[in-house]
């Protein structure tokens, strides 16, 4: 029986933070925006829409959020995290 092991450079997991930039408020739709890879306008915009439709229900969901959701730290890495993982190493290819 043949074992394979795993790729050794996986992409980083998505992390569910507020950033501390991007931000309007209290970061919590660029934070949706990045977890689910589409623009914090587009989440901020869905978001105004929901709490008119709901009459302000939806108002009540962004306290929520802002409680929950971690702040990012400040020694993360920018946003986007770079998904190539290329063949070579950091220093580069290889010489010859």
């Amino acid at each position: 029986m043949t074992w394979t092991s795993p790729s050794s450079q996986q992409a980083p997991y998505k992390q569910l933070r507020r950033p501390t930039t991007d931000r309007m408020v209290a970061g919590v739709a660029s934070g949706l925006g990045r977890y689910f890879d589409v623009d914090p306008t587009l989440v901020r915009v869905v978001f105004a829409v929901s709490a008119l439709f709901t009459a302000g229900v939806a108002l009540l969901a962004y306290p929520v959020m802002w409680f929950l959701m971690p702040e990012e730290p400040p020694d993360a890495p920018a946003w986007p995290h770079p998904t190539d993982t290329g063949a070579y190493p950091p220093s580069g290819p290889p010489a010859g």
